[in-house]
């Protein structure tokens, strides 16, 4: 994950991941939340945590994908798109940090599910709605 990486590390922590409780945080996912909070933070979060979050939300739209899966990326995104969480997004450097923890966490757990075509359809999201030089931003 580290190599994708660009402002923010993306390295999963375990114990910190715990301490965000992203399980209450599942009933704030939708579909347009998601690509609402994409269009918002890109400047802010980064294209590497955007990308990231796309690979999960196509994941998670895979029948194929075991149900616990799709339930373990479900809650993470949904703290993503919350407004309200540990470090408000607003905060200065910080912000986007506790996103970045639990997006990193749910890409631990999906990992094995994120393929070539995954990342494809997530480019391919990136592009229709940055253009073709963010594609070009990320690794």
């Amino acid at each position: 994950m580290a190599d994708n990486a660009t402002t923010i590390d993306m390295e999963f922590d375990g114990e910190k991941y715990k301490k965000y409780d992203v399980d209450k945080y599942e009933k704030n996912y939708s579909e347009k939340g998601l690509f609402q909070k994409i269009t918002g933070s890109v400047k802010k979060a980064g294209l590497s945590l955007i990308y990231k979050a796309l690979q999960l939300f196509y994941v998670a739209q895979n029948p194929n994908v075991p149900m616990r899966i799709r339930a373990a990326i479900i809650a993470p995104l949904g703290y993503f798109i919350s407004p309200i969480d540990l470090i408000p997004d607003i905060t200065p450097l910080l912000g986007f940090s506790d996103d970045a923890a639990v997006i990193a966490g749910a890409m631990a757990i999906a990992h094995l599910y994120i393929t070539d075509e995954i990342r494809q359809k997530a480019k391919d999201r990136i592009r229709k709605i940055f253009g073709d030089s963010a594609v070009a931003e990320l690794k």
